[in-house]
């Protein structure tokens, strides 16, 4: 959630210093109804302290602090007086700036580890005195600063350290993962008994102070328009702005013509029959694949969507509020399409870009409402619920802005996306079907520029191949392969041959995130 939204009674401010892991950090203090927030960890002091922190969190990285390109934080960080908590690189931070000395390790510790406690300080009260934990570095604390002690170690290193007096904790561990067993226990004692946070952040909170942000953002006679595929996030963030500002929103749903199957009907069905929303329906489908004539390199096919899409909606816009206009786009943005676009809170690594945020060209017109932006997945649907909407649209498995456009891998053309559009509504059928449509995090066909030999009734055929990708995770930041049932694959497999003409072979993806991502484009 953003600082910007109404004031909350306690915020642990949480510096990211590039790890993967930072807002994973944020979303487990939320867990317990504790408001945070990512700043970069080159915010200044001020900025930092007008946050009314009651404590700070530094997060991990992928740096060492003696390399000269290391991140770097306000050392008057270290010197706030307020309850700090150092996470693996922020322990190596912490004791390198406090005059302790920080050096490579002879044994560099990745994975699972075994962690002793061997002082009890107050961040391990109530843990037992050995942890099963998630390790992910190559440096080490040799020399701790004045004042500080080892309270935790592995075979091989410190593995927390402490100086009470000054309320300062690090661990070299990552509380913050599932991995590390204990973690939540750690990070509470942390936020609510160390630092004193009130649990009152709760979505009750979040809609009230949303929807009061958006007020204040659009005006008393501002109008918006929301970019809705039918999916949870814009659904959800659809719901929120209405709730702001009623009949000044128009959702405008564009057939892109890289929808699902029947998708353009049954969103709209939904969208006014389940959510009363005000729903304009555009078919702009030929307009779309014009632009994707001949693309194949996904990020010109994302960006390419995501000008074309702005561009549709600049026209709707001047149609729908003649002699008034509109001035808002509204967009179900979270934050895993953010931290995989730019370096938004830290030195993090551009994996792709989105078309919720790196597809909107610079010269967009209409100025953007993004309610859900720091939000993940499973947050927005406990919103959702809190807004009572049907558990049908919460529990949807997410689709990409750029819809079948990264699930055709090569050029998209009208006859591929028909055929993909076929393969995926079985591939989809079959897992409800089993009963595993809530279990999977999203689960879909892909179509593979590549062409096989088959045979069908004695006759030989050359034919596309389709890729079957399904995933368990949490939140989308890092997930599993899902390990579907051999039936339920040969099901999809035996009717995607036989019932899609144009494919005659199926492989099923068995990549997890990392190394690969969700989307093969």
């Amino acid at each position: 959630m953003s600082s910007t939204n109404a004031p909350v009674t306690s915020t642990i401010v949480i510096l990211d210093f590039g790890s993967q892991y930072t807002q994973l950090i944020a979303r487990r203090i939320r867990e317990f109804n504790v408001f945070s927030v990512v700043l970069p960890c080159t915010a200044g002091l001020e900025k930092i302290l007008a946050l009314k922190p009651k404590g700070i969190v530094l997060s991990g990285g992928p740096s060492s602090v003696y390399d000269d390109a290391a991140p770097k934080a306000d050392p008057a960080v270290l010197a706030t007086g307020l309850p700090t908590l150092g996470i693996c690189y922020g322990l190596q931070f912490m004791a390198h700036h406090l005059g302790g000395k920080v050096v490579a390790a002879a044994a560099r510790e990745y994975g699972h580890a075994e962690v002793e406690i061997v002082d009890p300080a107050a961040i391990f009260h109530g843990l037992p005195e050995t942890l099963a934990v998630w390790m992910s570095h190559a440096d080490h604390a040799e020399t701790l600063p004045d004042g500080f002690k080892v309270t935790a170690r592995t075979a091989n290193a410190v593995a927390g350290i402490a100086d009470e007096a000054r309320k300062m904790w690090a661990v070299q561990f990552h509380p913050e993962v599932a991995h590390t067993k204990h973690g939540m226990a750690l990070l509470k004692n942390f936020a609510v008994d160390i630092c004193g946070a009130t649990q009152d952040w709760t979505p009750e909170h979040f809609i009230a102070s949303t929807v009061a942000k958006i007020k204040e953002q659009v005006g008393p006679t501002g109008h918006a328009i929301c970019g809705l595929s039918g999916g949870v996030d814009s659904s959800v963030a659809a719901v929120l702005v209405a709730r702001a500002i009623g009949d000044r929103l128009t959702c405008i749903f564009v057939n892109n013509g890289v929808l699902r199957k029947d998708e353009f009907a049954k969103v709209q069905k939904t969208m006014r029959e389940e959510l009363h929303l005000n729903v304009v329906a555009v078919d702009a489908s030929e307009r779309f694949l014009s632009k994707l004539a001949g693309v194949t390199d996904p990020e010109v096919k994302r960006k390419a969507i995501g000008g074309e899409f702005i561009a549709v909606f600049d026209d709707e816009a001047a149609k729908l509020v003649a002699g008034t206009g509109v001035d808002w786009l509204v967009q179900g943005t979270l934050y895993p399409d953010v931290i995989e676009s730019a370096s938004v809170h830290g030195p993090s690594h551009v994996i792709k870009s989105h078309h919720n945020v790196g597809g909107l060209p610079e010269d967009m017109k209409l100025k953007l409402i993004e309610p859900l932006r720091d939000l993940f997945k499973d947050e927005v649907r406990r919103i959702g619920r809190d807004l009572q909407m049907p558990e049908e649209i919460l529990e949807r498995q997410p689709f990409p802005g750029p819809g079948l456009a990264v699930r055709i891998l090569g050029e998209v053309t009208p006859e591929r996306v028909a055929i993909l559009q076929e393969a995926d509504a079985i591939c989809v059928e079959e897992i409800k079907k089993a009963g595993l449509y809530r279990r999977v995090w999203q689960s879909f066909a892909v179509l593979l520029p590549v062409k096989s030999v088959g045979v069908m009734g004695d006759q030989r055929t050359y034919a596309y191949t389709c890729a079957i990708r399904a995933v368990e995770s949490e939140d989308g930041m890092t997930a599993d392969w899902a390990a579907l049932p051999y039936e339920v694959l040969r099901s999809i497999s035996s009717r995607i041959v036989s019932e899609v003409r144009g494919i005659n072979r199926v492989v099923y993806d068995i990549t997890s995130k990392p190394p690969g991502t969700i989307e093969w484009e």
